[in-house]
């Protein structure tokens, strides 16, 4: 009994520190979002996507508005966007993408995280090559035509659909994210989620499971840094 509560416990504890993970990470692009747009969601784009994003991921309603609130005052942190492109072994890519108020505490920190788990720093667009950026939306298809959908996205840019089960996954090129999120909008779909990511050219599969587990083990270092925001690998 004594062994089942136990992992019963360490599950539980995961579960909150993944959960408080996704909120900081919301609260951070809430926070640039407002700086950049303002904290009215019906004029700031930027921001109803974070919002819709954060309540796919249970957000609390009262935690958003309070971020919302927080970002608007004088004395709010002014996170910057900043990116880091790393090389692990075997030509394993990793792109790493932080939201910080201390760039210097964040490189230090993505530093010693890769020197400890064998990768290495590289040069703003060393990584050019090896991802390519995509606009990726989850919608509802409760009560949708899916086929008259798909056909109706083109203009809008679509590029592939998936269908999972009451759920559809849309890929468009990244310069076409506003005008897809603004078609899916105007026609009254429930929008999942609408994110930017980063989807790798070619993957490495060269590695040993020694290696891809030392590999793992570093990626998950990273997203559990308090200033990293997305870690994108070529892996497979």
């Amino acid at each position: 009994m004594g062994r089942v509560f136990e992992k019963r416990k360490h599950t539980m504890f995961a579960r909150f520190d993944r959960m408080s993970k996704a909120f900081t990470k919301y609260g951070k692009e809430i926070a640039i979002a407002v700086k950049a747009g303002g904290p009215d969601p019906d004029s700031n784009a930027k921001l109803r996507v974070v919002i819709s994003n954060a309540k796919s991921a249970n957000m609390p309603k009262d935690r958003i508005e309070a971020a919302i609130k927080r970002s608007a005052g004088k004395d709010s942190s002014n996170y910057e966007e900043v990116n880091y492109e790393a090389m692990c072994m075997k030509g394993v890519g990793l792109f790493i993408e932080t939201a910080t108020d201390n760039p210097t505490r964040t490189v230090a920190n993505i530093r010693m995280h890769l020197n400890r788990g064998g990768g290495e720093l590289g040069k703003s667009g060393s990584l050019d090559y090896a991802f390519v950026r995509k606009s990726i939306f989850v919608i509802k298809t409760d009560n949708l035509n899916t086929e008259e959908l798909e056909f109706e996205l083109i203009d809008a840019g679509l590029e592939e659909i998936e269908i999972e089960e009451n759920e559809m996954v849309i890929t468009c090129p990244f310069e076409k994210f506003g005008n897809m999120y603004k078609t899916l909008e105007e026609k009254g779909i429930v929008i999942v989620s609408a994110e930017l990511q980063r989807i790798p050219t070619s993957v490495v599969a060269t590695l040993s499971e020694e290696e891809k587990l030392q590999v793992e083990s570093l990626i998950e270092r990273l997203e559990e840094d308090e200033d990293v925001q997305n870690v994108y690998n070529n892996l497979v």
